[in-house]
């Protein structure tokens, strides 16, 4: 055979496996987007009895010491329903008969579609649905370093959520852009949710006027009129109550909202044990029941029925300096014994998997992972922060975000069943295979090798001397590139035309409002 005619039949051979195997999607290799169940049994870390004294307890909670409640349209609420309210003080005490009323109004599960219903997510029962770094004020990476919150980084923290199936929804601003005016910023925020990512995303909750905007740019994004967005939630927030018992009137009134127009809400205590509440696990749970059972009365109050998750936050602090600390052994058992308050309740669960360390190194990894397994094994329906928190929710770190994904990746295919059946116990091997032999090359091998087993993104798996000659890069190290490769294939996902200047009009319309004024 002449070299032409090699050249000529290794482009034949090239051609034909070209049309045998699909192309590869641009990025890196990952699973696919898909509905994560857990199937195993939740970890239960109190007794049935002591679940029982410590609801007692909050209830007591409720009824003695009462909650600051700083809104006046949320304490009239609570008043008309029968509530004791003291309007020098703003505390509202609510009798137990009544709080347990109130919440039972509430949805043990709901759905929220996104402008893709194909990323649809379930909240309650055993669904798992991890969330995208929101909230600091700071960002770093490996090239820039560390800086402030600014657009630019909110939008590649965007794109990067978009590009990861395992994150199933974006939390409240991946980072905080300050570089934009503090009135108008959600609006940029809900733009670059809405043209770069077709998931589920957050609504910022301070006042109503931030709510209302980004429901209102949901329905234009869907199609829909505000009306019909109701029966079909696409938004969610969470509010946090001020611990110990005080809930503000911009968290109370952007809940309000919420679930006045049927939109989802997340009640979240911020209860740091040590600090925000005694320092014991019974009081903390007890404390942080108590907060969560108000907020959530409240929004059945505005309307019965409104979707609404119990969400947890209890950990501790490093008792010699005050900080906060998560992915301790208490933040892990608070995870999972809050799981049973909502479950007692009928209720999603909301919890998270953080961290305090300031790299994205080994410590970042076993609290996140500490955290992870609390929140996983707790039956947490919704789990914040799972991809990129650094630095006790300061910074948000390209590097995490990437070992955060190979992180999640492994955990749901923990949750993917075992086949059990004549082909895969494989005894057709043992009778190809001679004892002393190997399984490489045999058919049953051969059959499954592609998929057998878990492709990470991150680890490398390659000898010694293999990863000295490929530079010795430690895995932060190749999460750096990772990430700036994600960002080079990025490609939007579609979004009507029409609807796009729709969404832009509203929103140059709405900050010729807003002016100089708050919303």
């Amino acid at each position: 055979m002449t070299l032409a005619s090699e050249r000529k039949e290794t482009r034949g051979r090239r051609r034909r496996q070209a049309r045998q195997e699909p192309a590869e999607a641009p990025g890196p290799k990952q699973l696919p987007w898909r509905r994560l169940a857990n199937p195993f049994p939740p970890m239960e870390p109190l007794s049935a009895d002591q679940v029982e004294e410590i609801h007692l307890a909050s209830l007591s909670i409720l009824e003695e010491f009462g909650i600051e409640v700083m809104s006046g349209q949320a304490r009239a609420l609570f008043r008309a329903a029968g509530a004791e309210v003291d309007e020098a003080s703003g505390i509202v005490r609510i009798d137990r008969g009544l709080i347990l009323d109130l919440i039972s109004t509430a949805p043990s599960s709901f759905a929220l579609t996104p402008r893709n219903p194909e990323r649809a997510l379930v909240l309650g029962g055993n669904n798992v649905n991890f969330g995208f770094v929101s909230g600091p004020p700071n960002v770093h990476d490996r090239v820039r370093g560390r800086r402030p919150g600014n657009f630019a980084d909110y939008c590649e923290l965007v794109k990067l959520a978009q590009s990861f199936n395992i994150v199933h929804f974006l939390g409240n601003q991946a980072l905080a852009p300050i570089d934009l005016p503090a009135n108008t910023r959600h609006l940029d925020t809900y733009r670059a949710n809405l043209i770069y990512t077709d998931k589920i995303f957050h609504s910022v909750s301070i006042g109503a006027g931030r709510v209302r905007d980004s429901i209102e740019l949901l329905a234009i994004a869907r199609g829909l009129d505000i009306e019909d967005l109701a029966a079909s939630p696409s938004a969610i927030t969470n509010i946090n109550v001020n611990s110990p018992r005080k809930l503000d009137d911009a968290m109370a009134d952007g809940a309000m909202q919420m679930a006045e127009l049927g939109q989802a809400v997340i009640v979240t205590p911020f209860t740091l044990m040590g600090a925000m509440t005694p320092v014991s696990m019974a009081a903390a749970l007890a404390q942080q029941n108590a907060e969560a059972l108000l907020g959530i009365a409240l929004t059945q109050l505005v309307r019965p029925g409104a979707p609404v998750v119990y969400g947890g936050f209890t950990s501790n602090v490093d008792m010699r300096s005050g900080a906060p600390a998560f992915g301790t052994p208490e933040n892990a058992k608070a995870n999972m014994a809050g799981g049973q308050f909502a479950r007692r309740y009928g209720l999603p669960y909301r919890t998270s998997a953080c961290n305090a360390s300031n790299a994205a190194d080994a410590q970042a990894v076993y609290e996140t992972q500490f955290a992870l397994w609390g929140a996983v094994m707790g039956h947490g329906n919704v789990t914040y922060h799972a991809a990129g928190w650094l630095e006790g929710g300061l910074v948000a770190s390209f590097e995490k975000i990437v070992i955060d994904v190979e992180c999640l990746q492994a955990m749901s295919e923990l949750f993917q069943p075992i086949v059990v059946n004549e082909a895969e116990l494989g005894l057709d091997a043992h009778r190809e295979i001679a004892p002393g032999g190997h399984f490489f090359g045999c058919a049953h091998t051969m059959e499954r090798y592609r998929g057998a087993f878990y492709e990470p993104i991150l680890s490398d798996w390659q000898n010694s001397e293999n990863w000295q000659l490929a530079g010795a890069k430690t895995a932060t190290e190749r999460a750096t590139e990772i990430w700036q490769s994600t960002l080079e294939s990025y490609e939007a996902p579609p979004l009507a035309k029409d609807r796009l200047e729709a969404i832009d009009a509203y929103i140059a319309k709405r900050k010729e409002a807003i002016g100089g004024n708050e919303p």
